[in-house]
């Protein structure tokens, strides 16, 4: 793709406009499709935080360099790779000699594989002859682990690297994810990107890689799953792919369509790096203005809960994400994801902060810097939330007991727990 060529995005079928990167990279834009705007349909699909407006001008942005958003505007960065998918990238493109690749490629082989439902074309387009073995991606990934660790060179098998980055490489976080489709009649299996039809299951799967055989993180997260359900916060079902592989159903992925979403990061343009933008206040203003429900404000409070209780301190802006609703052309709280003991148990940290502040404080929360929180946003018994919540203690112990998760890591992850009341 050369530079300063445009790139076409769509959403629901229809193309709704072009982005367009500068030859420096410096400086990204966007314009709408005119005859998009004509039709006067999906008019919040962008909420109107300051950054993609409604007009027919092209649209400028510079103010989004940097490692998070890469020079475009935030909500299609959205879309790009993210920290494990891009070292899959990066070694794929090594092994084709690439040395680098614009981020308006990076979209153009993201194509309509992408978390969300948002599309970009011209698409690179890969074979679909993709076979789903587990061991052998396993394998690659080790590689692919071992020749980050390393500084030293290493080939790794071309089409084995394709097959992994189809699968998908779009999810985000720093640890392995693959996207795959379950067939609901005969349990087959197929790359995520090739079906998103409703005779099948989609999954995000999180993968166990030996390294980690000391600290069984995907169990772990399982587990939290648990109690997560138990305390009335929503989280797509889960469940455990040969005992140690920790798969969850994507919301991005539901009724046999995509879902258009955007994490609070992508949507508002705060870097979740950035620790004045991160804090809980910054999430429950931004739900005020997207106008979510109080139901789902309650249930944001609980997540929070959840969160401070059992140790989970990477709860930052790409952790938490809103879903579009099309038929209400309205915004609602996505299902709660990526939410565990955060810290590796087996290691000793001394008052670890936490990603999202809360009532200006990012260590030693106490049920008095919850309560301030529930009162700004008029949360009834935020006593009997924290109360409920720290009541699945017991049952989180007994879950790791169960799946025969290490007594020395469930031992450590109780100790790190804060009960507050």
């Amino acid at each position: 793709m050369a530079a300063n060529e445009i790139i076409n995005v769509k959403l629901f079928g229809q193309e709704i406009g072009r982005i367009g990167l500068q030859e420096d990279e410096q400086r990204s834009s966007f314009q709408y499709n005119p005859a998009f705007l004509q039709s006067n349909a999906l008019q919040h699909i962008f909420p109107a935080t300051g950054i993609i407006k409604r007009t027919e001008f092209v649209q400028l942005f510079s103010q989004f360099n940097g490692e998070t958003f890469k020079g475009i505007a935030p909500q299609f960065a959205d879309s790009l790779p993210d920290m494990f998918g891009s070292i899959i990238f990066k070694a794929w493109l090594d092994s084709k000699a690439q040395k680098s690749i614009s981020v308006l490629e990076q979209l153009a082989y993201v194509g309509n594989r992408g978390m969300g439902a948002l599309e970009y074309s011209p698409a690179i387009d890969l074979a679909e002859n993709v076979r789903i073995d587990l061991d052998e991606i396993m394998e690659i990934l080790k590689e692919v682990l071992d020749l980050k660790k390393s500084h030293g060179q290493k080939h790794l098998d071309n089409q084995a690297l394709i097959n992994i980055f189809r699968i998908g490489t779009s999810a985000g976080g720093a640890r392995p994810k693959i996207l795959i489709s379950e067939n609901k009649l005969d349990g087959s299996v197929i790359p995520g990107d090739l079906e998103v039809s409703d005779e099948y299951n989609h999954y995000l799967v999180k993968l166990a890689i030996d390294e980690d055989i000391q600290y069984p993180r995907e169990i772990v997260e399982y587990c939290y799953y648990r109690i997560i359900r138990n305390s009335g916060i929503q989280m797509m079902d889960s469940k455990l792919i040969e005992d140690k592989h920790f798969a969850t159903l994507r919301f991005d992925r539901q009724n046999g369509e995509k879902q258009h979403v955007f994490t609070a990061s992508g949507m508002t343009g705060w870097d979740y790096k950035d620790p004045d933008k991160s804090s809980y206040e910054n999430l429950f203003n931004l739900c005020s203005f997207l106008r979510i429900p109080h139901v789902q404000m309650e249930e944001l409070f609980r997540r929070m809960v959840l969160n401070v209780v059992y140790g989970n301190i990477d709860d930052h802006l790409k952790n938490h994400s809103f879903i579009y609703n099309r038929s209400t052309d309205s915004w609602t709280l996505s299902p709660a994801y990526d939410i565990t003991f955060a810290l590796n148990p087996l290691l000793n940290f001394k008052n670890p902060r936490r990603a999202l502040s809360i009532n200006g404080k990012r260590s030693n929360i106490l049920f008095e810097d919850l309560h301030k929180i529930a009162d700004s946003y008029t949360i009834k018994n935020p006593l009997g939330i924290v109360e409920e919540i720290q009541s699945q203690r017991e049952e989180l112990l007994r879950l790791f007991k169960e799946h025969e998760v290490p007594e020395l890591v469930a031992k450590k992850i109780d100790g790190g727990l804060s009960m507050l009341i």
